[in-house]
């Protein structure tokens, strides 16, 4: 196991030297979206429609933060469970995403979408949601507002902490 400190606009050079159990402390811009928004992004790709941000090289936290408190950038915003945005992930994955941040194991397909692409899955802990908070240094609705907590949301992250979960060689930590 190695730590690693990457900011996500060069994730993509760097993510060849990950291994599954690499602690990660990231930085840069990913993006909230779970089950509700991702339903929604896979009928704007269906359909040909404008996607809220760009896929290409995008990294997508599976979080549904909860309102700011005072001198907060956001509420807690800890990871949901990854296996419910599976049946979307390889779409996505084959129009450009490159990470996702969530928690708990993938199934088949998107092991080997990772492997395809040459992605990443990270792990964020669970029930850490104010503590992951504070590596949230802002957050930007983007799209959806009517999910209201399951916005999509533009994050500005900063030494976010995460394990590898699966690296883009399929090895996993789940094992």
């Amino acid at each position: 196991m190695e730590t690693f400190h990457i900011r996500t606009e060069n994730l993509s050079k760097q993510i060849p030297m990950l291994h599954a159990s690499d602690e990660i402390f990231l930085s840069g811009i990913i993006y909230t979206a779970r089950d509700a928004a991702h339903k929604k992004i896979r009928a704007l790709i269906e359909t040909g429609g404008t996607l809220p941000f760009a896929l290409k090289d995008a990294v997508i936290y599976y979080a549904g933060p909860t309102p700011a408190r005072e001198g907060m950038a956001i509420g807690s915003c800890g990871p949901t469970t990854s296996s419910r945005m599976d049946i979307h992930t390889p779409l996505l994955m084959e129009h450009g995403l490159i990470g996702m941040i969530g928690k708990g194991e993938r199934n088949k397909e998107v092991i080997e979408a990772i492997k395809k692409h040459r992605g990443i899955y990270f792990c964020a802990l669970g029930g850490a949601g104010a503590l992951a908070a504070m590596c949230i240094k802002s957050c930007e609705v983007i799209a959806f507002p009517e999910l209201g907590c399951e916005s999509v949301k533009k994050l500005t992250i900063e030494e976010f902490p995460l394990l590898v979960g699966i690296d883009c060689n399929g090895e996993t930590i789940f094992k």
